[in-house]
C-alpha cells in the first residue's frame, strides 16, 4: 500500500513598498525627485499560483484567488497546503482569469463588496492604486488607477514568474508600487477607470513590480 504524500504549509508574504520604502496608507513618498505622492489605497489580485520544486516538477495548489490589500494586514500573507519538499520557483497571475470574469456574482476574495468588480462586461479590477500627487491637475490633487480588462488586446492580467534560492515553508515577495509610474505622467494621466490602451500600459508596468526578498 502506497502511503499518502506528506504535506507542508507554505506561507507567501507580500511586502508592499514604494521604491526602497515600506508602503503604508497616508504615507508621503517622492517620485523621481519631482513629485510628492500619498498613497491611500493599493490592492491587487493574486491567482492561479504554481510552484516548481528542486526536481523541476510543477506543483499546482488548489485553484484559489486572493486579494492583497495594504489596509488589511491579514491579506498580506497567503497560506498554501503543498507536498513536502524544497521549491525554487513560483508563478502566479496578477489579476483574475477570463473564466472568473464572466462567472457572475462570486464570494470570498471575488465578492463585489471588496470594490474590485465593475460589471459582467468589464469584469474585475485586477489592481487598484489611489492617492494624491503634487503634479495632479484634478480636484483634490488625486490620482485613481483602477486597472482592468480581460478581453483580447485589452487584457490586463499578467503572468508573474520568479526564481528563488530553495525555500520550504515561507517566501517573501516584494511588490514595488513605484513601478506603476514608469512612463506615466500623472499631470496628464491622473485617472484610469476603464479597459483600454492606458490600462494595458499600467498592466505592463505592474508586471515588473514583483521580486523575491533576499533572506539575510
Amino acid at each position: 500500500m502506497v502511503s499518502a504524500q506528506k504535506k507542508q504549509t507554505l506561507t507567501i508574504r507580500f511586502n508592499n513598498r514604494f521604491g526602497n520604502e515600506q508602503l503604508l496608507p497616508e504615507q508621503t513618498y517622492s517620485l523621481n525627485n519631482t513629485d510628492t505622492l500619498v498613497v491611500n489605497r493599493f490592492k491587487y489580485y493574486i491567482s492561479n499560483i504554481q510552484l516548481t520544486n528542486t526536481e523541476g516538477k510543477t506543483i499546482i495548489p488548489e485553484n484559489q484567488y486572493f486579494l492583497v490589500d495594504i489596509a488589511d494586514e491579514k491579506s498580506l500573507s497567503i497560506q498554501l497546503n503543498i507536498p513536502e519538499g524544497k521549491y525554487t520557483g513560483i508563478r502566479f497571475l496578477l489579476g483574475v482569469d477570463s473564466i472568473r470574469n464572466v462567472s457572475g456574482v462570486q464570494t470570498e476574495a471575488l465578492d463585489p463588496l471588496h470594490g474590485m468588480f465593475w460589471t459582467w462586461n468589464s469584469g474585475y479590477i485586477m489592481a487598484k492604486l489611489e492617492g494624491t500627487a503634487s503634479s495632479s491637475m484634478i480636484a483634490g490633487k488625486q490620482f485613481t488607477y483602477h486597472i482592468g480588462g480581460f478581453r483580447k488586446h485589452h487584457n490586463t492580467t499578467r503572468l508573474i514568474q520568479l526564481q528563488s534560492p530553495a525555500f520550504t515553508d515561507s517566501i517573501t515577495i516584494i511588490a514595488d508600487a513605484a513601478k506603476w509610474f514608469n512612463g506615466i505622467n500623472i499631470s496628464k494621466e491622473p485617472v484610469c477607470h476603464s479597459p483600454g490602451t492606458l490600462a494595458v500600459r499600467f498592466a505592463d508596468n505592474y508586471s515588473k513590480m514583483f521580486s523575491i526578498a533576499v533572506k539575510e
